[in-house]
This record gives structure tokens, sequence and C-alpha cells, in this order.
């Protein structure tokens, strides 16, 4: 199989490897072929997705409503449970075989754990826990020009660039970095769960996808690992992610941190929704890390999101900026989270969220 990484014209198409688990897609899969297709459409290329697993009746019609135009099938009984070792050897072949220019992971824990792998088999580079993802240079600009202090007019631009420009949190979320792989391919990224908006399903292109089974080749002497069984943790994590409501609480609660936990939880219960935090409560200790929105933890799209006590660095506004609806309570009238805020009250939490309790138990009545 012929293959050389820095032949550049060679590698055509952004591919996606769509994850599964015990037979189901995830939902990062739809969210990553709905940003490929972005792209492809900005390089007047194909998405190509790529599935494994024992059997994946049903998974090229999902992935494909969601703007995949070929769906490459990889099946074998070894690929059913996720090991490092088989999936490696079939997606750098896929990759082999088909040569994209582009390819994407979700940053999950297989996501991971396979993408770095992948990459260093295959003698590229790869940026991970990606935030944004650009290959127009004037699309890149425009989201410099919102998302950073960059003069972008005194600076120069290629724009016939159509490198990927792949940016990310740098030095615990206190810069972002944009990093491009111009001399070697595919260019490969893991992408955050949650950052990349799911574009609506499309059944005519569900029906129309084209499906490729990929002949699997293990050779069972280089399978090191063998999953025995799965145990799930009985621990239930925080699902920011899919929440519809979040109230998130900051530095704000700190005089009494107790008892500012316990209300937000309430007004949580109340609403329907879950308790989220900045960044700076997790790292103190107050809650723990599956609550935190922001860079370096969830981004979330909720219809409400509610924030008490966050000042609104420019690390917990990316995570939430896409919110449909937002209020805000600070007692500093100058917090720069009233900036990224709907409704905006200036006051004591402690004192405004007793009443935004009683008012949402009326609500409810």
């Amino acid at each position: 199989m012929s293959y050389d990484f820095k032949d550049l014209a060679a590698f055509h198409g952004v591919m996606v490897f769509c994850e599964q688990r015990q037979g189901e897609l995830m939902p990062t899969d739809f969210e990553l072929v709905s940003e490929a297709r972005k792209l492809a459409n900005d390089l007047g290329t194909e998405v190509i997705g790529c599935v494994l697993g024992g059997k994946c009746d049903g998974m090229p019609h999902d992935i494909a409503g969601y703007g995949a135009d070929k769906v490459i099938v990889c099946e074998d009984p070894r690929l059913e449970k996720y090991t490092t070792d088989a999936y490696a050897e079939v997606i750098c072949n896929v990759v082999r075989e088909y040569k994209p220019e582009i390819l994407l992971f979700g940053a999950t824990n297989i996501g991971r754990d396979l993408a770095p792998r992948c990459a260093a088999r295959l003698h590229t580079g790869l940026t991970a826990d990606c935030t944004s993802l650009n290959v127009d240079t004037e699309k890149y600009i425009q989201f410099l020009r919102e998302n950073s202090t960059i003069d972008v007019d005194k600076a120069k631009w290629n724009y016939e660039d159509k490198g990927l420009k792949m940016t990310r949190p740098a030095f615990g979320g206190h810069l972002m970095a944009t990093i491009i792989c111009p001399r070697f391919r595919p260019q490969m990224s893991t992408v955050r769960p949650g950052v990349m908006k799911k574009a609506e399903f499309d059944e005519a292109k569900a029906a129309a996808v084209k499906v490729e089974k990929f002949n699997v080749v293990l050779d069972d002497a280089q399978l090191k690992t063998q999953v025995v069984e799965i145990i799930k943790e009985s621990k239930k994590l925080v699902d920011l992610i899919g929440a519809d409501v979040i109230v998130s609480v900051g530095q704000g609660i700190g005089s009494n941190v107790e008892e500012g936990i316990r209300l937000a939880q309430e007004l949580a219960d109340i609403l329907g929704g879950v308790l989220g935090a900045s960044r700076a409560v997790v790292d103190a200790g107050w809650v723990t890390a599956d609550h935190q929105v922001g860079q370096t933890g969830k981004t979330v799209h909720p219809k409400l999101y509610i924030a008490l006590g966050i000042s609104g660095a420019i690390q917990h506004k990316a995570g939430m900026q896409d919110s449909e609806n937002v209020i805000a309570v600070n007692k500093n009238p100058d917090a720069p989270i009233f900036e990224a805020a709907t409704y905006g009250i200036v006051g004591d939490l402690f004192k405004v969220l007793p009443l935004m309790i009683e008012a949402a138990k009326e609500a409810k009545k």
C-alpha cells in the first residue's frame, strides 16, 4: 500500500472517527460530522465517516444524516469492544487507503487514547482538545476578531491558505493557541465534546449514503490486550452538555460556600437543571470537576444559564456564551459576565438567590 505522508496533493477529504460503545454511536460523532461538513464545503471535498465494531448495522445511516457523504465500515468480532492496539491498527490502515487530508476524533476517553497513537504511526501531528477549527482564512479572521485581542486588520494574511487552523486552550486556559500542520498529512485533531453544534438531521442525505466495507486485517499476535469484562462505574456524573438549564456558581459564594452551593442546587432542582461551576470553584475543591464550565471544563449550550457570583473571565465565557438565555448575578456592576448576559442583576447573590427560588416555586404552581 503506497503511502507518503509528505505528498500533500495525494490527500483529500475530511474523515471522522465515529466512536461507538456497545453498539451505540456517541453524541460527539454527530457534532464532529456536522463540523466536518462545514470544513469540507470550504475545501470543496467530501466527508468520510469511519466506524469500527463487531456489527455496525444502521450506523452509516445515522452518520450520513449529519453530513457524511460516505461511511467506511470496519467490522470484526475483535472490534466489538475497544482496545488500543486493534483500533489503532485498523484506523491507520483506513487512512493509508483513503488518504484524508483531515482526520477528526472526539476528545473522549477513547479518542484521547486512540488519536495520539494513530498520529505517531502515521508520522503526522495532532492538536488535542480543540475548541475551534477553520480552513477558510476569512472565517478564521472573524473568529479571532470575536474571540481574541489580536488586531487582525493590521496583520498580514494568506487568503489562499486552506490548511486546518486548530485552536485550543493553552497554559491552563489562560491563552488560546492556534496550531497548524503544514508539512504532513493528515491534519489531525481531537475536538472537545459539546463545542461544535450538531446540524439538523437530513433524512435524504442519510438515505443516499455510500457505504464501503473495509477489509479488516488483524494479527492476533499484535493484539496485546483483551477486554474480559466491562464494569460501569456506579458514580453518577453531572451531564452539563445535555442540560437545558444550568445554575453555575463562582467565587462569589466564598463567604459561605456550603450555603451558596445549597441554594444554587435548590434553584437548579426546581428548574429541572444541574449545578455548574467556574474553574476557581473547582480548583478550590468546593465542587467536583464534572461541574466545571469553561475552556478547561465543559462547553455548554443550555436554554438557560444562570451565573451566580461569576466574574466572567474569558475562559468561562467561552464555555457558555452560546447559551440561549443568560441570567447573571454579581455585586460588581462592571463584571465582564454582564457582557454575555441576557438579563443582569447587580446584587448580593445570597439575597437575590432566595428571591429567585421563591419566584421559581411560584411559577411552577
